[in-house]
């Protein structure tokens, strides 16, 4: 793996271990205020949306405001969704460097969250490819976009962002 893809696999592996921990506010952090964080959904077999104002999304956030409102939700007890927090680990690999300068990046990669839904006792997998866009601000990079292209949609329970 060259430097620069073993630098983006690292900054993905950080990301995936916050969420794994539950360190949701380190989590937030990696994130650009204007960020996009968005799960497509797939309007036939082969074809997902391409377009979260127009079209069904699974999950979309547009800014880091948002994504910190549903923190405060799950973190609340409140939230049905996460009232009893899934164990979760997520698998990150073939990091690709699709495009990058000094100030942006382009990143792809697959992923595997495996899901323990403590209340039911059951567990699943999420699968599917990330699309990562990274820009430096101030000497570091944060996640300006991140899309969840999720291949497996049948979902058997409850789906957030800590899960995928």
């Amino acid at each position: 793996m060259s430097g620069q893809a073993a630098e983006f696999a690292e900054l993905l592996a950080r990301e995936a271990l916050l969420l794994d921990r539950g360190a949701f506010q380190e989590w937030l952090e990696l994130y650009t205020p204007d960020c996009l964080f968005w799960m497509p959904a797939w309007r036939d077999d082969g074809t997902q949306t391409d377009d979260p104002d127009r079209e069904l999304s699974l999950i979309y956030y547009r800014g880091r405001r948002n994504l910190e409102d549903r923190i405060r939700r799950v973190q609340s007890g409140l939230s049905v969704a996460s009232s009893v927090m899934p164990r979760v680990s997520h698998m990150i690999g073939n990091v690709l460097v699709e495009e990058a300068d000094a100030a942006r990046a382009r990143i792809a990669s697959v992923f595997n969250v495996h899901v323990h839904d403590v209340r039911t006792g059951r567990a699943h997998v999420f699968f599917g490819r990330y699309e990562h866009e990274f820009v430096r601000i101030e000497g570091r990079w944060m996640i300006a976009g991140k899309i969840i292209r999720l291949m497996n949609d049948t979902i058997p329970t409850l789906l957030d962002i800590y899960s995928i």
